[in-house]
């Protein structure tokens, strides 16, 4: 799932208070050397340990802040208001999240990387180019749908504006679209190259256009009062633009 603008950007490197990266090139939660609160000790503790329950707990919090995420928008949600939402305080969020800022970033980067890799596995795979961007078009919308709002809300979510301390995830996030949108230009040439996609324009515009199509949907689709499954939806667009591409030779 990448956002609409595609916007390109240097991977994070470690600086500053801008946290740092780790060795899989995600935003690390470290921060200039301080001394650590006793909740932060054990926050950082239970995330080392990873219990089941811990992790159903944090999975929980994280689905009750989408909804308020998308009921309120970030600027002015609140832990109290993902609290309130799950019926606790929100003194007991803290174990899980120092932030809301924190949950959400968390959240969004895990759905976001799992669509990158959908996209890298199915551009190094061997079917066709025609095929590749069927079941690239039908994964990506299948997981808008599945994931539903969270997707949409990182793409109303404006990544050049963010605090200081969010700047690592920023940049490692705007990598990511910048490395899908790539994927997905290479599926366009791969076409053009072996003649089953007609030569319509730039790779890049193409590709562009594809992923603001899918994108495009956060503007009326509602799983809940829809009479289309996001995954029909995904196959809906991918033969209408397999249509105006495919070489008729």
């Amino acid at each position: 799932m990448i956002a609409a603008d595609g916007a390109a950007v240097a991977r994070p490197e470690p600086s500053g208070n801008a946290g740092t990266v780790d060795q899989q090139g995600s935003p690390s939660k470290a921060r200039p050397m301080k001394k650590q609160s006793g909740i932060s000790r054990r926050r950082t503790a239970a995330k080392v340990d990873a219990s089941s329950n811990y992790q159903t707990r944090r999975d929980e919090i994280a689905q009750a802040a989408v909804r308020v995420f998308n009921r309120m928008g970030l600027e002015r949600a609140s832990l109290k208001s993902v609290a309130d939402e799950l019926g606790t305080d929100r003194a007991s969020l803290y174990y899980y999240f120092s932030s809301k800022e924190e949950l959400f970033d968390d959240v969004v980067r895990s759905v976001v990387e799992k669509n990158y890799d959908l996209v890298r596995r199915i551009e190094a795979s061997k079917v066709s180019p025609r095929r590749k961007l069927r079941e690239l078009i039908t994964g990506l919308m299948t997981s808008y749908g599945e994931h539903y709002p969270l997707l949409y809300i990182y793409i109303r979510e404006n990544l050049s504006h963010v605090t200081d301390e969010r700047s690592a995830w920023s940049k490692y996030m705007r990598d990511l679209n910048r490395k899908t949108s790539d994927l997905v230009i290479a599926i366009v040439e791969q076409g053009y190259a072996d003649g089953s996609f007609r030569k319509v324009g730039s790779p890049k515009v193409v590709a562009y256009g594809v992923l603001g199509i899918v994108g495009w949907t956060n503007r009326w689709f509602r799983p809940e009062s829809s009479d289309v499954s996001a995954e029909e939806i995904g196959k809906i667009y991918a033969e209408m633009i397999l249509s105006g591409l495919e070489s008729p030779y």
